[in-house]
């Protein structure tokens, strides 16, 4: 048994034999750890997977593991099985797997970062001065009076005002404070909110499932209080000694959802996103796995978490598509959340207003126990939905007469306003006036976006941006025009109509800033603004109990989409956006502006809700085979070249047919939507069947031949299993 198995961080669909040295045998590398070893003309940091007495590579040509990184494996046996199933399922090398799974930094350094002092605790000199009031600074004697009552750290300062790091320093500094020893993570709850009878009965349902594999479709109206099941849940499963993970979909939601959680449980709640440094998530990860951190609140990434003591997974806004990674490792952190709960034999509870498709098939297949919400917390009534038909009609930046109205109305009554428009920017077109020549990127098939502030055009595909008059060559001295409207000019528009309001826009240009978002929360929830005009981050789970009136500005964006899921999505983002109003005791109204008042879908959207238009919607899906009723792949490919992703898809399709079963069905290659995209060429190709068993088998087979021509075509392959953008 002296070679070991070695998975490296690579996008290679192999693991690597290495000889295990005479040095290593005492303390060999167990499976789950890190372990440096040679690889090319450098070292590399993989996973030790497995000792084995025998390999397919001849003895004298295997090289020694260098070093054992870690005291103890940092993937214990689940995680490993998981990643295991999820390379499989995926298709998709299994050291990139195991990469994804941890922090970036334990990725690229062999030790784990010095974990800060957090904690400190007054010394005898510390205790004498402040009997004896020999601290005249203000802000030392506080702290010290702080200490005095409770040795602890940060969460002593929650509230505080004032920079009392560099006051802590200074008292350690003078001998009057000391770093203390971390203390076991207490759990003290806060006050809890009484549930109502429908609150209880889906808590009881998910606790009910403590010490078994359950998936819990926790369906809720906006504002029926799925958040206090959550809590309520969580704390059943704080009590029984276990930890908690809660998955959201945005960064935007940690920060509502972080604050009222801490609320109830102090300092045992952690988060991880990637808006953290790589120290911070390395950080959280560690507090994760030595059980620090009782319940961890995250984004997509959060579902690979080290929790040794699993209890519970929370899944809000389950039905939403920033679950699915969309590009390397393409996987959805929603159905890995229910693989892990599976595997750990605990709950899962997938909460949403307007659940996938996916999860009301699943309802119905008897596989999830469904629990509603039906009505809102508290006397807090639905809000009331109207269309407006704008056809013909005169808009002021994109507003009817009719909404401007219902705009001041609720100003004067001192009530808030939220202003909905999927597009970020000033200008979503800009046009030559000479030729009608539209400004395009020079490295994708999309158009320029102007935006205001930075007086500059965007790309929003890759990024990159370029001064306003620039690059604009159709004409010998064109002059552009900008078209269409964003959510900059929008806001730009309101400030000019309403003077006296104060407007806050949230979208993707302005939270760049790590503490921007929070900021606007709090003024928006102490009510220093009147009218909030956002893109879709509005829709996901904000509650903002002042807003009364909720305008959706351009509701026609998503009607005439080709990829079929784009309804569905339209469903979604317009009861979510509505759910946002009247969430207090006040009652709400939500106004639709259309050019199309009498489409089918917008219209059982509209009149008959989500529940009706689900159930028309899965008819369909069903009569067609589509998802949920049929499994669905894409190969995609992408070149620097125009034709050679497609050739290459060409020749992949040959390959498959030979293998292929009768029943699964592959698309004749053909670009993608937007075929130029960052410089590079991109071609796909559908697989359907009515088992996703057979497209994993039949992908199987062909992997190995399929990477070797795509190292001759120079083309770059990705697999993407369950799509969620088929363009």
């Amino acid at each position: 048994m002296d070679i070991v198995s070695v998975a490296l961080f690579t996008p290679l669909r192999r693991v690597f034999d290495y000889l295990l040295p005479e040095s290593l045998n005492a303390h060999p590398p167990r499976p789950g750890q890190r372990v440096m070893v040679p690889f090319g003309r450098a070292c590399r940091i993989g996973i030790a997977l497995e000792r084995k007495a025998g390999s397919d590579i001849e003895h004298s040509r295997l090289k020694p593991v260098e070093a054992v990184l870690d005291a103890a494996p940092v993937f214990d046996e689940e995680a490993l099985a998981l990643a295991q199933w999820a390379a499989a399922y995926y298709q998709h090398p299994l050291g990139d797997v195991l990469g994804n799974m941890l922090p970036v930094w334990l990725r690229r350094h062999r030790d784990l970062p010095v974990v800060p002092t957090s904690r400190w605790a007054l010394t005898a000199d510390g205790v004498t001065a402040l009997a004896q009031g020999s601290v005249r600074a203000a802000r030392q004697r506080e702290v010290l009076e702080k200490f005095a009552a409770a040795a602890g750290g940060a969460a002593l300062f929650a509230d505080a005002d004032f920079a009392w790091r560099s006051v802590i320093k200074r008292l350690v500094a003078l001998g009057l404070l000391a770093p203390s020893e971390p203390a076991p993570t207490r759990v003290v709850e806060g006050a809890a909110l009484e549930l109502n009878s429908e609150q209880q009965i889906a808590a009881q349902a998910i606790i009910a499932a403590a010490d078994e594999f359950r998936a819990v479709l926790l369906q809720g109206v906006t504002g029926s209080g799925k958040t206090e099941v959550y809590l309520a849940a969580i704390s059943h499963c704080l009590a029984r000694a276990r930890q908690a993970l809660v998955l959201v979909p945005e960064i935007a939601l940690t920060e509502q959802l972080v604050a009222r959680f801490r609320r109830r449980f102090g300092s045992a709640v952690g988060v991880l996103h990637s808006g953290l440094g790589e120290r911070e998530r390395m950080l959280t990860w560690s507090a994760c796995a030595s059980g620090e951190v009782r319940i961890l609140i995250g984004t997509r990434s959060a579902v690979w978490a080290r929790l040794p003591q699993l209890g519970l997974i929370v899944v809000d806004e389950e039905h939403d598509p920033s679950y699915k990674q969309q590009d390397g490792f393409r996987y959805s952190a929603r159905d890995i959340a229910l693989v892990r709960a599976q595997n750990s034999h605990v709950p899962v509870v997938l909460g949403s207003a307007t659940p996938s498709l996916e999860s009301l098939a699943n309802v119905e297949r008897g596989k999830y126990l469904r629990t509603e919400l039906r009505s809102r917390a508290g006397s807090a009534p639905m809000p009331v939905i109207e269309c407006l038909d704008v056809r013909g009609l005169e808009l002021q930046a994109g507003m009817s007469a009719q909404l401007l109205t219902a705009i001041g109305d609720c100003l004067k009554r001192g009530e808030q306003v939220m202003l909905f428009l999927n597009r970020r920017g000033y200008s979503p077109l800009l046009i030559c006036r000479h030729c009608g020549e539209p400004k395009r990127c020079d490295r994708c098939d999309a158009f320029l976006v102007y935006h205001k502030g930075a007086d500059a055009a965007r790309c929003h595909h890759c990024d990159r941006q370029w001064s306003r008059q620039a690059g604009a060559r159709c004409c010998e001295a064109p002059e552009i025009a900008l078209m269409g409207l964003g959510t900059e000019k929008l806001e730009e528009a309101v400030a000019e109509l309403f003077p006296s309001a104060r407007v806050c826009r949230i979208d993707r240009d302005t939270v760049r800033r790590k503490e921007a978002l929070r900021e606007m929360l709090e003024a928006i929830n102490a009510r220093e603004v009147d009218i909030i005009i956002g893109t879709q981050m509005l829709a996901k789970g904000l509650d903002f109990s002042a807003v009364t009136l909720v305008g959706v500005v351009d509701a026609d964006s998503r009607l005439y989409s080709l990829d079929f899921r784009a309804e569905e999505r339209l469903a979604q983002l317009l009861i979510q956006v509505s759910g946002r109003a009247g969430r207090a005791n006040l009652p709400g109204r939500v106004m639709v502006q259309t050019h199309q008042p009498h489409h089918p879908v917008l219209r059982q959207i509209i009149d008959e809700g989500y529940e009706a238009y689900a159930a028309t919607a899965l008819a369909q899906r069903r009569e067609a085979a589509l998802p949920p009723y049929g499994a669905m792949a894409i190969l995609r490919a992408e070149s620097s070249t125009p034709s050679a992703a497609l050739k290459f898809l060409g020749d992949v399709r040959r390959l498959l047919l030979a293998e292929a079963p009768a029943e699964l069905d592959l698309s004749y290659p053909l670009p993608a939507m937007m075929e130029r995209r960052a410089g590079r060429y991109r071609a796909l190709m559908v697989m359907r069947a009515a088992q996703r068993i057979d497209i994993g088998r039949l992908l199987r087979v062909a992997l190995p031949a399929l990477d070797e021509m795509a190292g001759k075509a120079r083309v770059r392959p990705a697999i993407d299993i369950d799509p969620q953008d088929t363009l």
